[in-house]
This record gives C-alpha cells, structure tokens and sequence, in this order.
C-alpha cells in the first residue's frame, strides 16, 4: 500500500471536481479525501497500489469535461490506514 498528496490547479472548483474524483478514486478501489483549497486548487490524498496511484494521477490531468486542469503535482505521503474515499 501506497501513499500520495495531490494539489491539481487550474479550473477546478465549481465544475464537480470533487465529485467526480471520489467516483475515480473509488473505480481503482484507492481510499482518501479530496477538497477544495482556499487558493482555487483542489488538494487530495489517495492510497492504494502504486499502479491504481498512477492511474488516478493521470486522470487528474484530465478531470470533468468542465475542468480545465493546469497543473497536477504530486508528492509521496504516508499511509494512515482510511477505509473509504471522502469529499471533504
């Protein structure tokens, strides 16, 4: 099990962001949370296997169809054993 911190900027609130990353997240089986930043981004953390992480990091530079994703940055991060993925 494996641990990552996301901060995805650009056109990213107001466009069902949230939403639609707790339905990615939860499709590759990968716990965690996700909410908005009061700078505009959306911050997450995600744990699962290191594949599923990759796959959801690139679905972050996708998003929504609304979104428009500027930046996605991703750091390692601990694991600290949630049983489910929330929006926050």
């Amino acid at each position: 099990m494996k641990a990552i911190d996301v901060r995805v900027t650009g056109r990213v609130q107001g466009v069902s962001f949230r939403h639609w990353t707790k339905e990615e997240a939860e499709r590759r089986g990968l716990v965690g949370w996700v909410r908005n930043s009061r700078d505009g981004s959306v911050l997450a953390h995600f744990e699962g296997p290191k594949d599923r992480l990759d796959e959801m990091k690139s679905a972050l530079g996708q998003g929504p169809s609304a979104a428009s994703v500027v930046e996605v940055i991703a750091v390692c991060a601990g694991t600290v054993g949630l049983e489910k993925f929330e929006v926050r």
